[in-house]
């Protein structure tokens, strides 16, 4: 998701429902948040200390930390300085990145962000590694993989995903052709030699399907996607879906059976109460339990984007979303 400038927009709540028609099962209202600015793109992890931090956009990629998931304090920016490289994917603002991923691996944590322009798809994502995940930590990797406009693809909104046999994978993707994933190097977290590019989930034009995450459970992997339009405030109509398969790089379906790269998925969370277009997913599973992490704007708030966080159960080989 790549995000405008932000406007306080009152304007009361419209029930939207997804595209399809249909609405997602169960709808609870997020948890009790406190101390956290506006936000989008959240993704949390769990520290060495067992304290969580959650890394979002909003000026950069910024970091709340927390003890409890309740309580958060803003902590600073994973790269205050940006990164250099990405000057040509953002008219020259280096430390315009956001949509970031983090997770924990072989004691390294890893933060994959995208750099572009809004409603280009000249972008890029890169990667930088910390051995605490604290700000001032980050050590910038560099370029990962980048679109250009020639490019039927938008590389923007990484997921990374550690399959159960080892292998790294990465999803990403954003309006054109829709969600792809690559496979990659784990010694470097970059794209393998001749890495073959898989195509995952697509919706019709002009609506987006986007900010993929994947997420391996017993013999499933789970594709979960942002569809609609973000960034509208309470005007957005962002949902969420879920599709799955026997394979990291799909085929991925939903509960009907329709492929998800023919507009299928099957609703995970929608708007509902003062729930405006929840989406910008990710996944945390953490000490036995699954939690969706995700942003939403607020109809209480006028709208303003916050972060939202729920547990996941399972019921019948799918996610459903609890109070």
């Amino acid at each position: 998701m790549r995000i405008p400038a932000l406007a306080t927009i009152a304007v009361a709540v419209l029930a939207l429902a997804t595209p399809s028609g249909a609405s997602a099962p169960h709808q609870p209202d997020p948890r009790p948040i406190k101390g956290f600015a506006a936000t989008h793109d959240p993704s949390m992890v769990r520290l060495a200390d067992g304290s969580y931090e959650v890394f979002a956009t909003h000026e950069g990629v910024e970091i709340y930390g927390s003890r409890d998931r309740v309580h958060w304090r803003y902590r600073g920016e994973a790269l205050p300085n940006g990164a250099p490289w990405a000057d040509a994917y953002q008219n020259g603002d280096a430390s315009d990145l956001w949509a970031p991923d983090v997770s924990k691996h072989r004691g390294v944590y890893y933060l994959y962000y995208a750099v572009s322009s809004f409603g280009s798809n000249h972008s890029a994502i890169g990667l930088a590694t910390s051995r605490t995940a604290r700000p001032g930590s980050w050590n910038d990797r560099g370029l990962v993989l980048a679109t250009q406009t020639t490019d039927d693809a938008n590389a923007i909104d990484p997921g990374l995903l550690v399959d159960a046999r080892g292998r790294w994978w990465l999803s990403y993707g954003s309006f054109w052709s829709g969600i792809k994933m690559v496979r990659l190097n784990p010694s470097t977290g970059k794209p393998a030699a001749n890495a073959t590019v898989h195509s995952l989930a697509q919706g019709p034009a002009p609506d987006a399907v986007e900010g993929a995450y994947v997420v391996h459970h017993g013999r499933w992997y789970y594709l979960f996607a942002s569809y609609g339009f973000c960034c509208r405030g309470l005007h957005s109509t962002y949902h969420i879906r879920v599709g799955r398969s026997t394979r990291p790089a799909g085929p991925f379906v939903d509960r009907q059976g329709r492929s998800l790269m023919a507009d299928g998925g099957s609703p995970v969370l929608s708007t509902h109460d003062y729930v405006v277009g929840p989406g910008g997913q990710s996944v945390l599973h953490d000490r036995g339990r699954d939690w969706l992490v995700y942003h939403y704007y607020n109809g209480r708030d006028a709208g303003t984007p916050r972060l939202g966080i729920n547990p996941l159960s399972w019921r019948g080989g799918w996610p459903v979303v609890a109070p």
